[in-house]
Formats: C-alpha cells, structure tokens, sequence
C-alpha cells in the first residue's frame, strides 16, 4: 500500500488546528512534517492569520519545533498586500485594521498607512487582538466613504488551547452590518494563497491539509486540488458527515499520522471491517468481525474509517440532515470516540454560517 504523502510532491499545510493550537504544537505534528520532508515532499505553511509576516510565521513555527523557512509561508496578509497593491496607485494610503506585521506588509507592497478614515483610499482588516471599536468605527467611515475593503480572512474563529475564540470573520461581520458593503478577500478559501503556495513549491501533485472545511477544504476544491482534513481543530466528524458537496475533503484523518498511512484507507470509500448503509432515513454503521483480519490497519478498528465509510454512503445518497444508529456494541464505541451520538439528529449546513 502507497501512503499517501507519497502521491505527492507538495503538501500544504494550514497552521491553527492543524500544526498546533495557540502557543502549542499538536501531538505528532512536527515529527509527521519532518518525515514527510524527509520522504521528498516538498512543504509550504499556508495561514489566514495576517497577525504575523512570514518570518514572525516561520519563528513561531521553529519555536514549536518545526523546520520552517520563510519562504515556505505565505500568508493572508501577503495575499492581501498584493491585491491592494494591484488595485492602487503606488504609496496609496490604507488604514489598517489589524497588526503592525499587517501594516509593514503593505509598506513592503509600496503603499502607505493611513491614520485617518479620511486619508484613506482603502482599508484592510487581519487578526488582532487589539482591534477595538475605535478601530472598527473609523474603517466603517473610511469605507463608507467609499474605500476599497479587502479581509485577510473571513474566519469566524480561532483555535485555541482554551476553545474556538472570536476570529477576523467576526470582527469582518461587525463591519459587514454596519456599513452594508462586502469585503474582498484575500486568503483562504479564495484561490490567491493556493497559487501562490503551488508557485513557490514548483508542484505538480500538491495536497493541502487543513482543519476547516469552510476556508482548508473549500479553497482546496475551488482551485481542484486535493485535501486531507485533520479532525485536531474546528471541522468536527458530524460538521463532515453533512457537509455539503464543496466542502467535501478527498481524505480523512485524525491527525497528521495519516499522511503516513496508506493512501486507499484515507479515502471517502467502503472501509473493511466497517459496513455502513441508509436505512430510511438514518445510516447504520456495523463492524463485521469477519473482514476485521484481512483489513488493513491494525487490530484497533479505526473510527475515522468507519466516518470514511458513512460518508461514502451518505453523499452518494445526496447528503443533508441524518440520524447515525450503531449495529453494535464495536460501532456504538467508534461512534461516540467520533462525538456521533447514536440516534442523534445531525443537521446539515454550511459551517461559514
């Protein structure tokens, strides 16, 4: 069996909920990308946090102990710099919501900063702790008045060590409201971070891995890229079971062990020993203990292939809301490791909201 970082020669990875969480690296993740680097993929660092430049990226990286060079990451504040950058005359000024790494960013580009809803031509708004409503009060003037507005990123949360926080998306929708107006945006799942990182690489075959299927696994479908989504941040197993055709990933794992694994047991397909199949209106998961030693996989049944196996019946049926009933008392438990309550509604929606 081929593992599957062995089918292709670049993976890009996003960062929160995927190679750590706030200020820690998550289990196993600095070892899977140096064995992966070591098997000849060629890496790239992709992250909608335009908090940081891609060198503040890079120290972050190496400090939780990944082998990270500045020119392996882009970021959306990058994609963000170089869409205003397109757009406006050299040393335009643009008002900047977000981090001074966001606003050197756009000095690098050959713009300025503005201080004054007034003096700007344009606004751009990134991640930031710090953002106020003071901050918020003068982009909406600036872009009422008629500035062009460009978002690193839309993401409603962020992944922390404490739980999912206030993300740039929702300070975005804040200024969504209040002016009436939709931003531009830059980084993920809008295609200008994906190209950017396939350029870079020089890649043929590349994979994207990543924790959200609204920006990771969305932009990876749009530039008709494959993906692997990791179940160590927001995107949970129900929020894939119902996910809708565009958020759909290529592969499934539970962390990033499963760039190691093999490539046919990652995929949304039948998976031995697990049998899933609709009844009415609810899928059913059994373990058959017949097929369980010619499976591949070890003698642990796998829970995030027996999601595989429920996804592949459930989207070929057209997806949406669902019911998940065990067969028995092996399912039952791969069940509730997965956080699929048995018998429970599991509604469909998009998870942009």
């Amino acid at each position: 069996m081929t593992a599957l970082r062995e089918r292709h020669d670049a993976l890009l990875f996003d960062l929160d909920g995927t190679l750590f969480r706030g200020g820690t690296a998550l289990p196993g993740a600095p070892e899977a990308v140096a064995a992966s680097a070591r098997a000849g993929c060629r890496i790239g660092y992709l992250t909608n946090n335009g908090s940081r430049n891609a060198a503040q990226v890079a120290e972050h990286l190496r400090a939780l102990g990944f082998d990270a060079d500045e020119q392996e990451v882009v970021t959306s504040g990058q994609a963000a710099a170089r869409l205003l950058a397109e757009h406006l005359e050299p040393g335009a000024a643009v008002l900047v919501v977000g981090s001074a790494a966001l606003a050197g960013q756009l000095i690098d580009a050959g713009l300025s900063i503005a201080e004054r809803a007034e003096q700007a031509r344009a606004v751009v708004q990134g991640h930031s702790p710090d953002t106020g409503w003071h901050n918020l009060a003068e982009a909406c003037l600036a872009i009422r008045a008629g500035a062009e507005w460009v978002a690193c990123n839309t993401d409603a949360t962020l992944p922390d060590e404490r739980g999912e926080l206030p993300g740039n998306g929702a300070m975005v929708q804040a200024l969504i409201t209040a002016t009436a107006s939709q931003p531009l945006v830059a980084g993920k799942p809008e295609p200008a971070l994906y190209h950017e990182a396939v350029r870079r690489a020089g890649a043929e075959r590349p994979l994207m891995v990543g924790d959200r299927l609204d920006s990771d696994i969305a932009g990876a479908n749009g530039v008709g890229m494959p993906s692997l989504l990791v179940l160590t941040g927001v995107s949970d197993a129900s929020a894939v079971l119902t996910a809708p055709a565009r958020l759909r990933p290529t592969y499934l794992g539970a962390d990033l062990g499963a760039l190691a694994g093999a490539e046919e047991r990652l995929r949304i397909a039948p998976q031995a020993p697990w049998r899933a199949r609709r009844e009415g209106d609810e899928l059913l998961l059994a373990f058959d203990p017949a097929s369980a030693n010619n499976s591949a996989g070890g003698s642990e049944p796998d829970p995030v292939a027996a999601l595989c196996a429920l996804c592949d019946v459930h989207w070929r049926a057209g997806g949406g809301p669902v019911r998940v009933r065990s067969a028995d008392s092996v399912a039952a438990a791969a069940l509730d490791r997965l956080g699929l309550a048995v018998g429970a509604a599991h509604p469909a929606g998009d998870p942009v909201g």
